[in-house]
């Protein structure tokens, strides 16, 4: 990371108080150099050339104070006073130190060398009797390569801190980032879950409710039975509510809710039918405990969600649960009714990650009949639950006029 050409601008300010802190810094030395090679020279040089000397150098004190603003300009003409006018040296190592300070290496190496050609330059062009050339001289270069060196150390390190800083910055947006993303996935989950809870209940109570409301030849068996289902599966989705909400605040206390085996995937069945479904279950001797919790539990919420839309969409109509499949391979859960009420637009699919490790997708249209119940947010979040498990869902419509909802899960050996 390097600074552009308007850091010593946003470094301070270029009048603001800091800045004319960094100036001042620059200016006092750079004058006391001038003074002290002035006061040196006085006794010994010729008259022309202590004039000469005191006024590139105090050119070169005013020429410190535009250095920072105009690094490579300003500098390049303060070393270049420091040439006929040695009262200038300090003020050139401090241009070049500026320099190395807010400009790039090779532009600072540069500005340094140029100082250095001047000390030469200079020393060499000195009236006789003044201070010695090679001594001088090398006190010269040496104080130039310093400067510059030095200046490029701090302006890397400052880069360095800059650096550091931005990483922290980004480092943190990126954790704001990933912590929005876990509690919107989070909410999600939880919306999921009580989807999955409540609508198959809610709508085994709505099917009963209506059954007594339009009912008014029922028996007081008929009456009885209605009520005692109300009364079950109201029950069932209070002790299923509990259950999802004592994991939301204890994520420990997970058992895998609902305990999806054969036998609940059976009593799921047996219930629909109570509530008047034609519902005819193909589970093949396979039991879902049989199969990781993971899969078992999304195997059992689709079968749920499948007969939930069937009984909400297509009233009447018989419903065929098919669960297949081998261990070593994959468990297929299939739940399919004939249409009601004419065609249908809806179909989609939701993958998870497959054997290639590919990432899941979910697509699908709703149409105004399932719009309107929210049953569109039910399949998506089934495909969701699929790829979680790392399967694959499918739905619907099949040539033959019927709604077909399909998942294929992992069931590893």
């Amino acid at each position: 990371m390097f600074l552009t050409s308007a850091d010593e601008v946003r470094i301070g300010g270029m009048w603001s108080r800091r800045g004319r802190i960094v100036d001042l810094g620059g200016f006092v030395p750079a004058l006391a150099g001038a003074v002290a090679v002035v006061w040196g020279d006085l006794a010994r040089g010729p008259g022309w050339y202590l004039v000469a000397d005191l006024v590139g150098g105090a050119l070169a004190c005013a020429g410190v104070w535009l250095c920072r603003r105009w690094p490579v300009s300003a500098g390049l003409g303060v070393i270049a006073l420091s040439v006929p006018a040695a009262s200038a040296s300090v003020a050139a190592g401090i241009a070049a130190l500026i320099a190395a300070l807010y400009r790039r290496p090779r532009v600072a190496i540069a500005v340094g060398a140029a100082g250095v050609a001047a000390t030469l330059v200079r020393f060499a062009l000195r009236p006789p009797g003044l201070a010695p050339y090679p001594v001088w001289a090398l006190v010269g270069v040496l104080f130039g390569v310093a400067v510059t060196a030095w200046g490029m150390l701090a302006r890397t390190r400052r880069e360095l801190v800059l650096s550091l800083a931005e990483r922290a910055r980004r480092a943190e947006a990126d954790q704001r980032l990933r912590a929005d993303e876990a509690r919107r996935a989070e909410r999600l989950g939880i919306a999921r879950e009580m989807h999955d809870v409540l609508a198959h209940r809610l709508s085994l109570l709505v099917v009963h409710a209506g059954a007594l409301e339009f009912n008014g030849d029922a028996t007081p068996a008929e009456v009885a039975e209605a009520a005692g289902v109300i009364r079950s599966s109201a029950r069932l989705a209070l002790e299923e509510l509990r259950t999802v909400v004592s994991v939301l605040r204890d994520p420990a206390r997970d058992t895998g809710s609902p305990s999806a085996d054969g036998a609940d995937l059976g009593a799921l069945v047996a219930e629909s039918r109570r509530a008047g479904m034609r519902v005819e279950l193909r589970d093949h001797g396979i039991r879902l405990s049989e199969t990781p919790d993971a899969v078992a539990r999304a195997a059992y919420r689709i079968v749920q969600e499948g007969l939930t839309n069937a009984r909400k969409h297509a009233p009447g109509q018989p419903v065929t649960v098919l669960v297949s499949g081998t261990s070593g391979a994959e468990l297929v859960v299939e739940v399919h009714n004939p249409l009601h009420g004419g065609p249908t637009a809806l179909t989609g699919t939701g993958s998870g990650a497959g054997p290639a490790g590919s990432a899941g997708t979910g697509s699908g249209a709703e149409p105004a009949g399932l719009a309107s119940t929210g049953a569109g947010a039910g399949l998506a979040g089934l495909a969701e639950r699929a790829s979680l498990a790392g399967g694959r869902l499918e739905y619907g419509q099949t040539a033959d006029g019927r709604f077909r909802l399909t998942a294929r899960l992992p069931w590893p050996l």
